[in-house]
This record gives C-alpha cells, structure tokens and sequence, in this order.
C-alpha cells in the first residue's frame, strides 16, 4: 500500500473525495456509540452474578477471624480478604491494607494525606513551596486529575515498551527534593499496554530520590487482566524489591476488583511496608471506623482463592481477545502501510494506544464525534490534557458489543485518514 505522503497532490486530493462521501453515509446512519472509557461490558458484568447469591439472611457472616462483619470495626479488613487481595498482589497478607471498592478513591486519599499531614511525620505537602510529580506519558488521565487537583506540578517522562524512560527517572529524583511521587501503571499500561521490563523494576527500587517522602504510586490494575493465556506478561514485585534494595519504604502498591467483579462494588487494597502502613492506619483510624467488611467477606467466598480469580480472568479474556482483536485487524487492514498512524499491540489490560501524525489527534476525535462515536479525548493520556505533539488517541474497545465496536473502528479509521490527508494538502 503506497503511502499517504508519497503520493501527489491530484492522487490525495481524489482520495479526499471518495472518503468524504463514505463519511457522509456514517452521518447520515445516526450512530450513538461509545468507545470513551475503559468499562466493562454487560457480558463481563454478568460472569460475577453468582457473587450476588453467596451471603443471604441464612450465612454465617462471621469472618475467620469471629468478627461478625454486619457490624462495626476492622479498620484495614477481614484476614480472609488480605490473603486474598495479598495474592492478587504478589505480597504477604501482613503487608496489606483493605479498603473500599476504589483504587483511584485510596490514590486519591494517599495523596491527600500527605499533602495535609506529611508523609511517616514529615513536613505536610501544603507548607511546602513546590511539590512535583512524575508522570510517564502517554498515562492514565485519572491519575493526572489527582495531582492536578491538589495543585502539583506534573512533569512529563517518556514511555517505551520497557517502561519509562529510567534515565530521566533517575537523574530528575536525584536532583530535585519538590519531586515528590511517580504514577506507574506498570503492567498492561494506560493506554499503550506496555509491562515494564525486569532491568525498569530494578532500577525503580534502587532509586535514590532527593526527598525522603518521594513515594512510588504503583498501580497495579492490570495483573490479571490477560488476553492470551499462552502470552501473560510478568513483572518482578517491586515491594520486594525495593526491600532487596535498601528502599522498603519507597513504594504504595494499589490494586482492586473493579475490572475483575464489578466496577462500583469491588474491593481495593494498598500493599507498602509496615511503616507505610502504620502511617496510613493511623490516618483511617480518624477517617473511618471500618470499609464494607460484607463485600470483602463476599469476594472471598465467591473466589475462595486467587486460582478462582483466574478462571474468572480467563472468562473475562474470551469476551475481550475478539474485540482487541476486530480493532486491530481493522487497523491494518485500513492504515497498515500508509504511514499515518502506529498503534500498540498488547497483550493485555484494557486499551490500544493510537499515534496518528502530528497535530492530527484533536481534529480526528472531533470528526468521530460528529458522525456518532464518543472516543476518550484528544490530550487525556498528558497531564493537563495537553499532548505537546496531539497526537495520542487512547482506543477502548471493551465496552461497546462487538458489531459496534467494529462499525466504530472502521469511522475511526476514516477519520484518520481524511484528517491526514487534509493535513498533509495543507503542507504542499
């Protein structure tokens, strides 16, 4: 397939004509679909329906522990959840802390405790005249939401396949004490879908940051979250890491069941050293008198262990494996030598990152838009919305049936390359 920019102005100019029309015939369809967010779809809402049948008025609510868990009490939650949310994690029970159905909600709440009261005791983030974040781009918008609500400097590192870029990691939190904290989703990335590589874990844990409060915000929401069994992406454990590294404190470990049960009532956790922990537990003590020991108690029952997670997981990659796959197809089939956009090819996790040409991504949202398909919006993967080249568009394909999904990715794929073509008439 000859390339976009190698052919004449007449050739384009032609080639606009012929896709503007198959355009105006997506217009005229009156599409209302949704590739905006990264949800699951009813089919997987449906595999974890039997959790709504195992605690009635008839069950033992009593956890291992005794603990009658209708009531009050077990602030960091029911020794049955933390072995389990400890498994998923890749840590001991005893590192563990449970909380509510959110991870974003414990990210949120970790930085807010340390923005008003200090990290381990020290000096609160709010007195200070600078407090800076690292943030490895493209990355999850939620993330740059909390940091930018509290008024946090973002700056932005590059991403690779093996992670982000450890050079300027290294060097930024060795030279700058307002550097504070990292986002990391760090297997299956948002969006690219990336896992770090071993030698990326590593040199995390051997980092020697300026500030003694700078923390790793580790979100591990993509563990289990594969599309091939025969192709799962490992990472090392990096609590454990850090402790082989002299760096036991370093790093808050989040992960929940929000895209492995349901999305509103799952159950997060935060994995860190004891002293981490002790901080955080002296902070929920004023916060909350315990989180939804029931809906703990639910999950495990349900799962019983993380080998029932699994199966649940593979379920949940039969319903995914076709619709990455139908976008991917379509993407090279439609774009595939052209030489006006690259896109990921994950094994896992919940998104494919697009990069159309430079300057493009806005423009091809919009027309996306305007003929029925809401994507996530341009500049989202950067702190503040704003991608320095706009070019980064974040695919979801999980929520919409897969007929829909495709009929998307096709007026995806020509708004791509209409706005490419205009794009690139204007530079001749």
């Amino acid at each position: 397939m000859k390339a976009y920019k190698d052919r004449s102005y007449e050739e384009l100019l032609s080639l606009k004509t012929q896709l503007e029309a198959k355009y105006k015939e997506f217009q005229e369809m009156g599409l209302k679909l949704d590739m905006s967010r990264g949800k699951p779809s009813a089919e997987q809402l449906d595999l974890s329906m039997g959790m709504m049948d195992v605690l009635d008025c008839f069950t033992d609510l009593k956890c291992e522990a005794g603990i009658d868990c209708r009531n009050y009490g077990v602030i960091d939650g029911v020794p049955e959840a933390k072995r389990l949310l400890g498994e998923l994690i890749e840590v001991p029970a005893e590192h563990i802390i449970i909380y509510g159905n959110s991870s974003l909600n414990v990210m949120f709440d970790t930085v807010s405790h340390a923005y008003t009261h200090g990290v381990m005791g020290m000096t609160p983030w709010c007195r200070l005249d600078k407090v800076k974040f690292l943030c490895p781009v493209p990355g999850y918008d939620r993330h740059f939401s909390i940091t930018e609500y509290f008024g946090i400097e973002m700056i932005n590192v590059p991403m690779s396949p093996e992670g982000p870029d450890m050079d300027i990691v290294e060097n930024l939190v060795r030279t700058d004490d307002a550097i504070k904290g990292i986002w990391c989703v760090p297997k299956y990335s948002n969006p690219q879908g990336y896992t770090y590589s071993d030698e990326t874990v590593r040199r995390f844990a051997r980092l020697k940051p300026a500030a003694k409060d700078f923390r790793i915000f580790w979100d591990n929401a993509y563990n289990v979250h594969h599309l091939y069994n025969d192709q799962k992406d490992v990472i090392l454990e990096l609590l454990s890491e850090c402790e082989k590294a002299g760096n036991p404190d370093m790093v808050y470990k989040f992960s929940s069941t929000s895209k492995i049960t349901f999305p509103g009532s799952g159950v997060a956790a935060i994995s860190a050293s004891e002293a981490n922990l002790n901080d955080l537990r002296n902070h929920l003590k004023v916060q909350t008198i315990g989180h939804d020991k029931l809906n703990q108690l639910r999950h495990v029952r349900y799962f019983k262990n993380i080998h029932g997670m699994e199966k649940q997981m593979e379920k949940h990659a039969a319903i995914m494996r076709p619709k990455f796959e139908a976008v991917l197809q379509i993407l090279e089939e439609e774009l595939g030598g052209l030489s006006i956009g690259s896109w990921t090819k994950p094994h896992g996790g919940y998104f494919i990152s697009f990069d159309a040409m430079d300057g493009c991504a806005k423009a091809i949202v919009a027309m996306a838009k305007d003929a029925g398909v809401v994507m996530t919006g341009a500049g989202a993967t950067y702190p503040y919305g704003k991608d320095p080249h706009d070019s980064n568009i974040r695919i979801a394909p999980s929520f919409p049936p897969i007929d829909e999904l495709i009929q998307a990715t096709r007026l995806f794929v020509l708004c791509v390359k209409l706005v490419s073509i205009n794009k690139l008439l204007q530079k001749m």
